[in-house]
């Protein structure tokens, strides 16, 4: 991440967070802030970020060695904390997955120490070819592969909401079992 969005993201954690626009800042608590990625690979993209507020200082965040090397139980209640906030933010992905396409779905949560690569540790990788985290199919770029996970998403989606309405049909079969034929009672 180049160095001046590593900027934006401190300045983000330096801010009141209620002063973040909304289609920036997705929750919040004491010790921590989620914000929407500025460039999202997924549907539910999100950065934890710890909140900047004393006695954590900013140049306590640079890395997670300086946070290491500082006082290792400021840097434990920290950690603990985003780990606390990260289930939190999982919660509430899961709710809107349900609220928007009626099931969930896998959430991989990583930890991003944010630190500075050489590029010869990465050029190489960008020569190579993309491959499906779902099936194993490569693809030379990424609008390729942004539109082969569409296909993948659509999928997943159908299966999905194929097993929620059979769930349901055989909810209702054993109502009808269990009230009998006679009941004449509406559901909704």
């Amino acid at each position: 991440m180049p160095t001046s969005n590593l900027t934006i993201l401190r300045t983000y954690a330096l801010k009141e967070p209620t002063a973040l626009p909304k289609s920036i800042l997705f929750t919040h608590t004491e010790s921590s802030l989620a914000i929407h990625d500025g460039f999202p690979k997924s549907m539910f993209h999100f950065l934890l970020l710890p909140r900047i507020i004393p006695p954590l200082e900013a140049n306590e965040l640079n890395s997670l060695k300086t946070l290491l090397n500082s006082d290792r139980a400021h840097a434990k209640q920290v950690i603990s904390a985003l780990n606390e906030d990260a289930k939190s933010v999982r919660k509430d992905i899961e709710e809107e997955m349900v609220k928007r396409y009626g099931f969930k779905w896998e959430i991989w949560i990583g930890f991003h120490a944010m630190t500075r690569l050489e590029p010869k540790l990465y050029e190489a990788l960008l020569k190579e070819d993309i491959a499906c985290f779902h099936c194993g199919s490569t693809m030379k770029n990424l609008p390729a592969l942004k539109s082969h996970l569409q296909d993948e998403w659509e999928m997943i989606s159908a299966r999905e909401k194929a097993k929620i309405k059979k769930k349901r049909k055989m909810e209702l079969s054993a109502i009808d079992v269990i009230q009998g034929p006679d009941n004449k009672k509406t559901r909704a």
